[in-house]
């Protein structure tokens, strides 16, 4: 076994989850087969009560868990399904120590940072690497060398490395060298700094990767090497992309780092093949067609709210090998000026999920738009609950109809909780999570779509259609082409006579992957499309 260790200094988002992950995608190609974990130091026991405005997306996997948005990079970058044990935080390990200390397990010793704190880590990659059967396994340590919080993972990897030796552990460092507009130059002292905090620590690492906006020339990588105790050749330049995340892969296999990663660790194996990676890129930069989508959302000024969303976009646009320029469309503002002014110009509506009342309004008026003016639309979680909240107001007449996570004295509650939460308590980890299988209607579009008549997809939330109401929204035209297996819970909804308009209650963004895109996100792109050009000009 086989283990990579990737930490990150100077400044956080440098990107060391997309660096994990591309080196992932490079050693599969090479005939590996990879696994890859975050360690998150925050003391939370998981990112799903976090708001996205401070952690960005929640990534769910098949088994529930609620995870860290780099864990969507690994599995979209490699074939690697990953559970609840890929992801590691503080809050866990504390956890699971003070719980063991409560259980007598630590025979009465006193517990400490270290050797119980760090050993509970250790524990998670061991067990990682045997679950997973890999060869590889590649570890990326959330937050910036020097943290508080970070300096037990540190050390926990540190023992790690010594332990399986040094032919079988490396350490990559993730750094950034900033160019200095005044001066006209890139300047290594932060990524000196930062190595020499590292170790400090107690590691050094063997490979450099330097985030920069310029080439680092030869003389500055000698510089680094020189001054930071790594080979020149283990100096590697990742500068920013020009077109898409999806080029860091090639990137990183031009500076030869999957190379000098098999060299270290010892691994005989040949070049990585790459051509179907290009294709991809290809298809992203220099596309047949182009289409506009507006995604209506209520946390649109961070990025990485919706990462898996844009990503599953971006996919359905490879699969037609079609350009998407994503409108990121705030709901607020479409309550404030209108549907007509706000989704002038874009092509489809895709409304994803969230929580909270801010924003739905906009939402509801989106579907309605999008329905009415005949414009294909993907609605995800929540956006399948707004598509159902507006097609009661006005089409079914039900005046005040809503949801009772908005409004629990709506007299049509067309949206209610589901059965199984209306005891729940506590936040964490207890919506409805993770892979649940789905029944398809025969003859339906989302059947003819997947290709299949049940298939397993990943749910996140506490609100379901309600039943009540079923015949009357089925008299009316309505669709309720998905359900859980016993057809109590309804999944998937659609309207057969418009070009396009589907939601789920589930999140089908999560399984989408840049060589796999998803069935719902292909051909909702593809009908965006084929709408687009039936209109005439």
């Amino acid at each position: 076994m086989k283990y990579i260790f990737v930490t990150g200094g100077v400044v956080s988002s440098l990107g060391k989850g997309l660096t994990a992950a591309a080196l992932g995608t490079l050693l599969e190609n090479r005939g590996l087969k990879v696994t890859l974990q975050k360690f998150d130091p925050y003391l939370n026991v998981d990112p799903g009560t976090m708001s996205p405005f401070q952690h960005g997306e929640v990534y769910v996997l098949d088994d529930g868990a609620e995870t860290d948005l780099d864990l969507g990079h690994y599995e979209r970058f490699t074939h690697t399904k990953l559970t609840r044990f890929n992801n590691l935080t503080s809050g866990q390990v504390y956890q699971t120590v003070l719980n063991n200390e409560r259980e007598g397990k630590y025979l009465g010793k006193t517990v400490q940072v270290i050797p119980h704190v760090t050993d509970e880590i250790q524990t998670r990659i061991h067990q990682i690497a045997e679950q997973s059967k890999a060869e590889v396994v590649i570890t990326e340590i959330g937050g910036t060398t020097g943290d508080i919080e970070g300096l037990p993972f540190l050390e926990a990897i540190r023992e790690f490395a010594l332990e399986v030796g040094f032919s079988n552990a490396i350490f990559i460092h993730v750094t950034f060298v900033p160019f200095i507009k005044a001066a006209g130059e890139l300047k290594t002292k932060p990524t000196q700094q930062s190595v020499a905090k590292l170790r400090e620590i107690g590691i050094t690492p063997q490979i450099l990767v330097c985030r920069c906006e310029q080439p680092l020339t030869k003389e500055l990588r000698q510089k680094i090497s020189l001054f930071c105790n790594v080979p020149f050749e283990g100096v590697v330049e990742e500068k920013d992309v020009d077109h898409t995340i999806y080029e860091v892969p090639l990137m990183l296999q031009r500076e030869r780092m999957d190379d000098l990663v098999c060299r270290l660790l010892r691994l005989d194996t040949p070049a990585a093949n790459m051509s179907h990676w290009q294709e991809i890129i290809r298809k992203l930069i220099a596309p047949q067609h182009r289409v506009r989508i507006g995604v209506v959302g209520k946390y649109i000024e961070l990025q990485d709210a919706y990462k898996s969303v844009y990503e599953a976009i971006s996919h359905g646009g490879i699969a037609n090998d079609c350009g998407v320029q994503i409108e990121k469309l705030d709901a607020e503002e479409i309550e404030k000026f209108g549907a007509e002014k706000v989704l002038k110009g874009v092509n489809g509506v895709l409304v994803p999920g969230g929580f909270g009342e801010r924003g739905i309004g906009g939402k509801i008026l989106a579907a309605q738009y999008a329905r009415e003016k005949q414009l294909p639309y993907l609605g995800l979680c929540l956006g399948m609950q707004v598509a159902t909240i507006e097609f009661a107001r006005h089409v079914l007449k039900l005046e005040k109809a809503h949801s009772t996570e908005f409004d629990t004295t709506t007299p049509h509650p067309v949206i209610c909780l589901l059965d199984e939460q209306r005891k729940v308590t506590k936040k964490g980890g207890t919506m409805r999570l993770g892979a649940q299988p789905c029944q398809l209607t025969v003859g339906s579009r989302a059947a003819q779509l997947y290709g299949a008549f049940v298939v397993n997809e990943r749910h996140r939330h506490r609100y379901e259609f309600n039943n009540a109401y079923r015949q009357r929204f089925e008299q009316a035209g309505f669709v309720f082409s998905g359900t859980s297996p016993d057809g109590k819970l309804v999944e998937v909804i659609e309207l057969p006579e418009h070009p396009f308009f589907i939601a789920s209650q589930f999140h089908p963004e999560f399984q989408s992957k840049p060589h796999q895109p998803h069935p719902l996100f292909k051909g909702f792109i593809a009908a965006v499309h084929q709408h687009l050009h039936r209109k005439p000009m």
